[in-house]
């Protein structure tokens, strides 16, 4: 990979191409120990700038910008950079304040001021994880700890609000959060001990499925009157018109002919499904907005969700149905059972069954409307994490509405 390095808005040139072992392009932490290693000064990625070859996240000769964050050591010698990578460095009105220089170090000062203010003051260097077009994180080590920083985008949920109504219901279903600055998108976690739930195991889904209905179901209790302040409305109503207008914006080129008007005739019929839906009898609630197993977190005791950005308020079966694509056959039938078997429970004489069948084309759908929302909100080099994913779930919604 390349990385064009600046100090302070002065670009000091590119280094590379150099290997790292690394999953994704947004674990760079392979990179920024790299260039401490080479430079002997600590560096932070900014955001990518290019990908030849790869896909989908994944391989390609990836290019970087990075940030040091002390003064370069005297007499380095990099490779100039071209003018195509110096031009990628204008300023673009969609760029996250995390990944500008004067960002990171806002977002890296605040850390540790409130880290300071709250007795826990940062003990050691501070190591980037991950960025993406999405977030950043960052590990802070202290001595009763690390903590975790996460930078956000300005279209992701207030995740502070959102931990806070979970932990409320349901104080171990959620990280502590030990900051947050919501104006900026910055947020300070303390550490969940144990590991993303990649691969679950049949304990693991049947103590975090019922856990999250649970939390929903007294959630949506405490909020009879609909969406909490601050969340997206997601609820199968409001998805319909917000379906329509992305058939006549830019994912609507990204279909067939045959496709698009598909997807039209399966808007005006959907709200006869919304009809049948809500027959089941579960509420609308707080949505996860993104219930992988992924975003569980478990040490073999109660599991822990992290992320949740993407937190809105919709049908309950667009989280029951999230770990479909993310489990193998066996565990999503236990997840889906599980599932069902909680909203039974809780919802006496609910039809969790039929709405996880009859809510399938919704979760496709608002997906392809999130995806076009990251598509409307993200600088042109950060494309390619979304790129086609509206119309891919355009496709995927009209497969499943055949279904119903």
């Amino acid at each position: 990979m390349n990385v064009l390095l600046t100090y302070r808005e002065r670009q000091l040139g590119v280094v590379g191409p150099f290997p790292v072992d690394r999953a994704r392009w947004h674990d760079v932490a392979p990179v920024t120990e790299h260039l401490r290693e080479l430079l002997g000064v600590p560096a932070v990625v900014l955001r990518l700038l290019d990908v030849q070859g790869g896909g989908g996240g994944l391989g390609g000769l990836v290019s970087y910008h990075a940030e040091l964050l002390a003064e370069p050591p005297a007499g380095l010698a990099l490779r100039p950079a071209t003018p195509a990578e110096s031009d990628a460095l204008r300023p673009q009105p969609h760029r996250a304040e995390y990944a500008t220089a004067d960002g990171v170090r806002a977002a890296l000062d605040w850390a540790e001021q409130a880290l300071l203010a709250a007795g826990r003051p940062v003990t050691g260097p501070v190591e980037q994880v991950k960025t993406w077009n999405l977030a950043g994180l960052f590990r802070l080590p202290t001595a009763a700890g690390p903590v975790w920083l996460k930078t956000g985008r300005h279209f992701a949920v207030d995740e502070a609000a959102v931990i806070a109504l979970f932990r409320a219901v349901a104080p171990e279903s959620a990280p502590t959060v030990l900051a947050a600055d919501p104006d900026h998108r910055l947020l300070l976690l303390d550490h969940v001990p144990g590991e993303d739930c990649w691969g679950p195991s049949a304990e693991v889904v049947a103590d975090a499925v019922p856990r999250l209905v649970r939390a929903q179901a007294a959630l949506a209790a405490s909020y009879p009157g609909g969406a909490p302040a601050g969340l997206r409305d997601r609820a199968p109503a409001a998805l319909v018109p917000a379906v329509k207008a992305l058939l006549d914006g830019p994912a609507a080129a990204e279909l067939t002919a045959d496709e698009l008007a598909g997807a039209r005739a399966m808007v005006d019929r959907l709200p006869e499904l919304v009809e049948q839906l809500a027959s089941c009898g579960l509420p609308d609630v707080v949505l996860h907005g993104d219930f992988h197993p992924g975003n569980w977190r478990s040490n073999g005791g109660p599991a822990v969700l992290v992320d949740f950005a993407d937190a809105c308020f919709g049908h309950p079966a667009l989280d029951g149905l999230r770990p479909k694509d993310f489990c193998s056959g066996e565990r999503w039938a236990q997840a889906a059972a599980t599932w069902c078997e909680a909203w039974r429970t809780v919802v006496p004489g609910s039809d969790p069954e039929r709405a996880l069948r009859l809510a399938a084309p919704f979760s496709h759908l608002g997906y392809a409307v999130r995806y076009q929302e990251f598509l409307d909100a993200i600088e042109p080099s950060e494309y390619r994490y979304h790129a086609g994913d509206p119309a891919a779930e355009l496709r995927a919604a009209l497969a499943a509405f055949a279904a119903v």
